[in-house]
């Protein structure tokens, strides 16, 4: 593929764990960690093709409601995974964050994410921004609260209140907005994800299952992205 404009920013929307075991006679939880594996080549892929920022949609504020054996073994993975990370992110240079708000969690989950973190954090290359217990209104409602508290403290103005200084109250603050959305499984929504952040992103939608997301659905993804005029309201 010729001429291609790689995004600095990319989102990813993982669907279709679910339906990818299912369609193999497997447990949810096997779909979930090939889903895993796919989002570790994913990483590297975006890393050859320099892509600034990968921000991924890995576990919702919602994911809560499912069965409590799914959800368990979604911990089991967050677990395992948090470590696994470690050595996939220095190898590839990448910092590693994390959005949303992590006090669900368990005590052990919660340190792994520490852990995780601070092993990457003087990583220079791509920043790779995992949002698990995410919500989209959730984090505007947090930072909102967050906003009134300093308002009431005296610390900020309400005059100041301004599009940027909201930005800098969101989990987000240090990430570029996406330039590009992508959503898996062929679902023709944005599930509560970055809200704030993708008011201007371009979106692609593929049918393809998350587990068998791959460079060449990837560079479609790109490709397609290369072929868009972007407008940011002004004409």
């Amino acid at each position: 593929m010729e001429n291609l404009v790689i995004p600095k920013s990319i989102a990813i929307i993982l669907d279709g764990n679910g339906r990818w075991a299912k369609k193999r006679n497997l447990p949810r939880a096997m779909g979930h960690k090939a889903g895993c594996e796919t989002l570790e080549k994913t990483v590297e892929d975006c890393v050859r093709l320099g892509v600034e920022c990968l921000t991924v949609y890995a576990f919702s504020t919602e994911n809560w409601k499912r069965s409590a054996i799914e959800v368990g073994a979604l911990m089991k993975l967050l677990r395992f995974y948090m470590v696994k990370l470690i050595d996939v992110a220095n190898r590839n240079n990448v910092k590693a964050v994390m959005i949303g708000d992590e006090s669900r969690f368990e005590p052990d989950i919660r340190k792994g994410i520490r852990k995780l973190t601070e092993a990457t954090k003087n990583n220079t290359g791509m920043v790779f921004a995992f949002a698990i217990n995410y919500g989209g209104r959730d984090e505007i409602k947090r930072a909102v609260e967050n906003i009134v508290d300093d308002v009431e403290s005296g610390k900020l103005s309400k005059e100041n209140i301004s599009e940027e200084l909201i930005s800098s109250y969101l989990d987000t603050n240090d990430l570029p907005d996406p330039d590009l959305l992508i959503r898996t499984s062929g679902e023709l929504r944005v599930s509560n994800f970055l809200l704030w952040q993708i008011a201007y992103s371009e979106f692609y939608i593929t049918d393809t299952l998350w587990p068998d997301f791959d460079k060449e659905e990837l560079l479609k993804a790109i490709e397609s992205y290369s072929h868009r005029q972007r407008r940011f309201g002004g004409r």
